[in-house]
């Protein structure tokens, strides 16, 4: 269904997207994007990627400035500052992520960008040492429990903190943490124009995303959903193999 005018966005051909599509190797390699050369370990994933930013563009934006500014939580390995930067070459960016396989591909990524600040830190509701499910991909988590072999201590921030002036653009794509931030940044939302947030929950939670958008709804924003994975093609039958997450839906945000 994807065009060849389409591929073309993400730097890609058919013979590309086959490749990646069944990439099994894990060891670092490199990618052509338009003559940026971008470093991974994970082509399923950064298919997945190029798809969603560089095809779709989630992150298309009109910006009402020449110079936004830009707070990018979960970053993973650099694209979607790749995709702003390449729009809006003014922009001043500063960046998040916790995982630390994935940080170091961001810095390499990233390291010839103007403007780019990143930093190897989860994003939570308060300044703190977190447990941290470190898996190198884009499932990576804060979690609960005791401390296993892919599970470490962290250093996180206090989001809010950071929100003291004003915000063109707030992203959040941080693995199931949105509900704990978003509640503790609730009274620094007026400050953000542009908000998007890549929600992860389960049936169970449903009450948090319900306050979810009461928070977004109070701080003036109107918003736009999108199912970010079909979790349940056929949601009143559903199979019975558990799911990480039932719900993951793409939330965009911005003021009426």
């Amino acid at each position: 269904m994807i065009t060849n005018k389409d591929l073309k966005k993400a730097g890609l051909t058919a013979l590309k997207v086959r490749y990646l599509k069944y990439s099994t190797n894990k060891k670092p390699a490199q990618y052509n994007l338009h003559g940026q050369k971008v470093n991974y370990t994970n082509g399923q994933e950064l298919l997945y990627s190029l798809k969603e930013i560089f095809i779709d563009e989630i992150y298309r934006i009109k910006f009402d400035t020449p110079n936004p500014y830009i707070i990018d939580c979960g970053a993973n390995i650099g694209l979607s500052i790749l995709y702003l930067k390449n729009n809006h070459p003014g922009a001043r960016i500063l960046a998040f992520e916790a995982d630390e396989s994935s940080y170091e591909l961001l810095k390499s990524n990233t390291s010839a960008l103007k403007d780019v600040t990143i930093v190897n830190k989860a994003v939570w509701n308060e300044n703190t040492r977190i447990r941290f499910a470190s898996t190198g991909t884009l499932s990576s988590k804060i979690v609960k429990g005791d401390l296993s072999s892919d599970v470490k201590s962290i250093e996180a921030i206090r989001l809010k903190e950071y929100l003291n002036e004003p915000i063109d653009l707030l992203k959040l794509d941080i693995e199931g943490a949105e509900y704990e931030v978003i509640r503790d940044c609730k009274d620094n939302l007026t400050r953000i124009k542009n908000l998007f947030i890549e929600y992860h929950g389960k049936f169970e939670n449903n009450g948090e995303l319900n306050e979810i958008f009461r928070i977004l709804h109070e701080a003036g924003f109107a918003y736009y959903i999108k199912e970010a994975t079909n979790s349940y093609p056929t949601p009143f039958y559903r199979a019975t193999k558990e799911l990480q997450y039932d719900i993951q839906l793409n939330i965009f945000c911005f003021k009426k």
